[in-house]
């Protein structure tokens, strides 16, 4: 082992290799080690702690999953490169002339670092420094990702919240509105201006009430507590309701119902379905050619019920397609051809994914617009998660 005199740093008196006192740094290593904050990045607190503990010139530590070096002691400009590389390729070596001692750090053999040390310490002790700090980065590792995902269900718990207090706040005002206009409606004869602003109400009026429905069902599905209520539902009566609900936009359409077979079930939660089916139907008459055929069909697949609503319209791009379920995306020049929130399609997914099934859409020129919903035949673990 390298003497102090041959050193690139000088200055300190270390334990001598193997000593007894070397070993006893050690343990009072791991046990600060321990109460590291993990609130605070550790690299920095573990250079410092391993350099004072055991005496050396100057430690390294590189980070791989924070792309990060940290650093104490004295070291040439070139260490980030030199630690980098320990990493990259692996090295495990030790300069007795330098006292310079590199190794990697590893997790069940993956390399998520390196350390580079500069001093006198025992090969057998570097190692388990090495490992000390190995496993300090995956507990703060572990401990950030479980507090950046508690962090982030607590914002959508407070969002669902406010979202559903909000919509149940609009509903009782909108109820006594709507009233309101249908009362003035009835109470006499109007000019043609007077007729048109009362319409006007009306319809958006209607507008709202749809959109703080959807709102609810949004808050229903994001809850942690959701209980789907799952029922032998017959396919031939979920899409008579959806065709039902969207009668409104369906009016200049013409609508054909495909069920193979024609007694076809579904074990799911009927509100949910109904929910998702609508929102399929719904959105084939808002963007369909008028005076075209909407195709709503149904066929059984092995341990599963296909359902599609099929269009004629605009055709949704590629890139379109993989965000359409996305909760407020709107396809490009959607808002030129249709009014809408981008909240509809989001429902139907999660609809689906709450009853172990998923979603998905097809567009192109020449065959139109199909929107498909899979949803397993037998009953699952639901859950709106």
């Amino acid at each position: 082992m390298v003497s102090a005199k041959n050193l690139p740093a000088k200055g300190t008196v270390n334990y001598p290799p193997g000593d007894a006192r070397e070993l006893e740094a050690l343990s009072q290593l791991v046990a600060s080690t321990t109460q590291l904050d993990l609130h605070r990045k550790p690299g920095l607190q573990l250079a410092e702690r391993i350099r004072a503990t055991l005496r050396l010139e100057a430690v390294a530590i590189f980070d791989a999953d924070l792309h990060e070096t940290y650093q104490a002691g004295t070291w040439w400009p070139d260490i980030e490169n030199t630690i980098r590389n320990t990493c990259i390729f692996e090295i495990v070596r030790d300069e007795p002339s330098t006292g310079l001692r590199q190794r990697v750090l590893r997790i069940g053999g993956l390399p998520i670092g390196a350390l580079v040390l500069r001093g006198e310490a025992s090969a057998a002790v570097v190692d388990s420094v090495a490992g000390l700090v190995a496993i300090t980065f995956d507990r703060y590792h572990s401990f950030a990702n479980e507090t950046r995902t508690e962090s982030a269900r607590r914002v959508e718990q407070l969002r669902t919240t406010v979202l559903d207090y909000l919509a149940h706040a609009y509903k009782t005002p909108l109820t006594a509105i709507r009233a309101a206009s249908s009362g003035l409606v009835e109470t006499g004869s109007y000019t043609a201006s007077q007729t048109e602003l009362l319409s006007l109400i009306e319809e958006q009026t209607e507008l709202l009430d749809h959109l703080t429905t959807r709102l609810l069902q949004t808050a229903r599905l994001d809850a942690h507590d959701l209980t789907v209520t799952a029922e032998r539902v017959t396919v031939t009566s979920l899409i008579d309701e959806a065709v039902a609900e969207a009668r409104e936009r369906l009016a200049a359409m013409h609508v054909k119902v495909s069920v193979d077979p024609e007694n076809l079930t579904i074990f799911g939660d009927r509100s949910l379905l109904r929910a998702m089916l609508t929102q399929f139907v719904d959105n084939a008459g808002k963007y369909g050619a008028l005076g075209t055929t909407i195709t709503v069909s149904a066929v059984s697949r092995p341990g599963a019920v296909l359902l599609s609503v099929h269009n004629v319209g605009p055709v949704i791009s590629v890139e379109d397609q993989e965000h359409l379920f996305e909760r407020f995306f709107r396809a490009s020049g959607a808002s030129q051809s249709a009014t809408g929130t981008g909240i509809g399609l989001s429902i139907a997914r999660r609809s689906a994914q709450a009853h172990g099934g998923d979603v998905w859409v097809k567009s192109d020129a020449t065959n139109g617009t199909t929107f498909y919903a899979s949803i397993p035949v037998e009953p699952q673990e639901l859950s709106a998660s």
